[in-house]
Order: structure tokens, then C-alpha cells, then sequence
């Protein structure tokens, strides 16, 4: 099993507390938040990415993954009319493609729910249509680098494009870049599929559809926190030989991060020996 836990659940603590406590709880890797690194993750460079990388090392970490893209600066958009700020945007992530890649990291996820959705007058499908040419923009770079860079079906609650991972396999199968793909977090899934989410996650495990995955509960919490049975995920991952990473990414910390955060390891790995 490799479980990786997003650092923002350690927030305030300096990253290398994070990781020694994310060492200490079980956590095999972080995935890393851009915003918790700087105010404006433009300015993140390759020396800094090396940094983040020998931090975690030190503590016998790995850098799964990046996500939370594209929180700050603030009003960003991939669906935006506007080309000066359309552009800013795509250099922004091709910079964090890099910067994912010099940290180590296999997989960067794109939910970003605002800067995708439809601005004023703006459709659902033209808003997709606008994130499906963006992406096809990124996928080479993506590529070239050697990261894959994943398409997060969100709530509806969060934005009307891209909930559900079908839609999303649809989209990647569209741009047909190798290093374009989807991936499930659970809550998310937990809100917009209209079948158990394991089996969601079986078909398009299977598809080959899904790189990433991210364990929460319906109600935002840890997994274990909540009345979401992680059982028949963690089996479908087993089952299907899933050699990628599990990421655990509460919203809501209960009673604070660290406790969460160390309560949801300890909770994912006995269900996953109780499998064994």
C-alpha cells in the first residue's frame, strides 16, 4: 500500500514537521499543496522543488503527487475569454508540471473547481470545452516531463463541469495524450456517481482510465470519520493490482489536523491488512 497524506492537513507546521509527522503516523509520502509552499507558486523554482524533495527524504518520505493547483494567486481561469489571463494560467501550471517533476512526484491533480467553471453568461459546455483545450495544451508538457497529469471529477457542488468520472474518461479519451487521465476521490465520487463508488472505481481502474486516488469520507472528514465504507475501494484496489498512490485529503479536521490526519492512517491501513 502506498498511502500518502496532502500536507495542508498539517498546516501550520513548517515542512519538515510535516513530514516527520507524516513519517511518524504511517505515511509513506506527502502530496503537496502549491499555495502551502508560497503566497504565488509562480515563484517556485527548480532549487526550491529540490528542497522540498530532500525534506521529505529525510524523513523517509516520498512526493506523491501535487494538487490544489491553482488556489493563489487568485482569479486564475482556464475557461476565461480573456487570452492574457487564459495564458498566465496554462504558464502557471506548466511551471508546476516542472516543478511536480523536480520534487519526484508521479501525478499532479487538477480539481480547482472555480477556475474552471463558467464564468457570467458562459455555458457548462462551452466552460468544458474551453478545460478540454487547455488541458490538450498541457498534456505534451506533461508528457515531456514525465509526470501524469490527472482531471479531477468534482461535486456539483463545486462546479458544474467534469462530476463524474466517466466524464472525465471521456474528456481524456478525447485529448488522447498518455499523460492526460482521471482519478477518484471518494467524497467527490461519494456526491456524483449514481452507482456505489467502487464500482465506478473497478471499470475504470480497469480501463485503465485512473491514475490517482484520494480516500475521504461523503461528509468531507477521514476516511473512518464518516459513514463511507472504505472496504470495498481499498478491495477493488487490491483485486486490481493498483501500484499508484492513495492519498487521504479530509476538508473538515476533526478534532484537528494531526489527529485526523494520524486517525485516517491508522483506520486505512487496518482495513487494508485486515484484506491481506
Amino acid at each position: 500500500m502506498k498511502l500518502s497524506l496532502c500536507n495542508e492537513v498539517l498546516q501550520p507546521l513548517s515542512l519538515p514537521e510535516q513530514c516527520e509527522a507524516a513519517a511518524r503516523m504511517g505515511y509513506a509520502a506527502l502530496e503537496i499543496a502549491p499555495f502551502t509552499l508560497a503566497e504565488d507558486p509562480a515563484s517556485l523554482h527548480a532549487s526550491d522543488a529540490q528542497r522540498v524533495r530532500s525534506f521529505a527524504a529525510s524523513s523517509g518520505l516520498g512526493v506523491s503527487s501535487l494538487h490544489w493547483l491553482l488556489v493563489k494567486p487568485q482569479g486564475l481561469s482556464l475557461v476565461t475569454d480573456d487570452t492574457a489571463l487564459r495564458a498566465r494560467t496554462l504558464n502557471l501550471l506548466r511551471r508546476l508540471i516542472d516543478f511536480a517533476a523536480n520534487c519526484g512526484a508521479q501525478v499532479l491533480v487538477h480539481g480547482s473547481p472555480k477556475q474552471r467553471s463558467p464564468e457570467p453568461g458562459q455555458s457548462v459546455a462551452d466552460a468544458t470545452l474551453r478545460l478540454e483545450a487547455a488541458l490538450a495544451e498541457l498534456a505534451p508538457h506533461a508528457q515531456a516531463a514525465g509526470v501524469v497529469y490527472c482531471l479531477e471529477p468534482l461535486g456539483r457542488f463545486e462546479t458544474p463541469v467534469i462530476n463524474t468520472v466517466a466524464e472525465a474518461a471521456a474528456l481524456v479519451d478525447r485529448v488522447g495524450s498518455p499523460a492526460l487521465r482521471t482519478m477518484l476521490d471518494v467524497s467527490a465520487a461519494s456526491h456524483s456517481e449514481n452507482e456505489p463508488v467502487h464500482e465506478v472505481l473497478s471499470r475504470f481502474l480497469a480501463s485503465g482510465h485512473i491514475a490517482h486516488v484520494q480516500l475521504n469520507d461523503r461528509n468531507r472528514r477521514g476516511p473512518g470519520q464518516g459513514e463511507t465504507d472504505q472496504r470495498p475501494i481499498l478491495q477493488v484496489l487490491r483485486q486490481q493490482g493498483y501500484a499508484g498512490w492513495m492519498a487521504v485529503e479530509p476538508f473538515e479536521y476533526l478534532p484537528d489536523g494531526p489527529a485526523c490526519a494520524e486517525a485516517s492512517a491508522r483506520h486505512v491501513r487496518t482495513l487494508w491488512e485486515a484484506l491481506s
